[in-house]
């Protein structure tokens, strides 16, 4: 096993523990050719720094795995639903240790953009209302 330098937001050894049995081992290829696996701790830790800072892929420091091994194994674990249960299995950990509240949550909407053209939701602006005869013929007459 490889040793892990551990940086202040990295997992701590009692999350790795958590997380260790739930991502897989990845499985070498049959003819022994190719680089060998990077450590799962280090890449999710690359992961989660991407998540944590909303940085590019292309940023993650080289402390961590590169890039393009971080965000293939991301893609992978999302497919397979390994994120998911590694993130259910940390916030049911902090729930047990009385460090969560899951009554009251939020979601920040801010980093999501609202899409070029006329969602059915927007209000539009009085200029653009469609009037109706009834509608001009009511506000004439108040």
């Amino acid at each position: 096993m490889a040793t892990v330098c551990i940086h202040a937001r990295d997992l701590t050894n009692v999350q790795w523990e958590i997380l260790n049995t739930l991502i897989p081992e990845p499985t070498s290829r049959r003819d022994r050719r190719g680089r060998p696996w990077k450590d799962r701790r280090a890449v999710l830790n690359g992961i989660l720094w991407i998540l944590r800072t909303g940085a590019p892929w292309a940023d993650v420091p080289d402390r961590y795995p590169s890039y393009q091994t971080c965000h293939r194994r991301f893609q992978q674990w999302v497919r397979s639903g390994v994120m998911k249960g590694g993130l259910e299995a940390l916030a049911l950990d902090l729930k047990a240790r009385g460090n969560l509240d899951v009554r009251e949550a939020f979601i920040d909407g801010s980093f999501a953009p609202a899409k070029k053209g006329a969602p059915k939701s927007e209000k539009q602006s009085v200029a653009k209302a469609r009037k109706s005869w009834r509608l001009q013929t009511a506000t004439v007459c108040l």
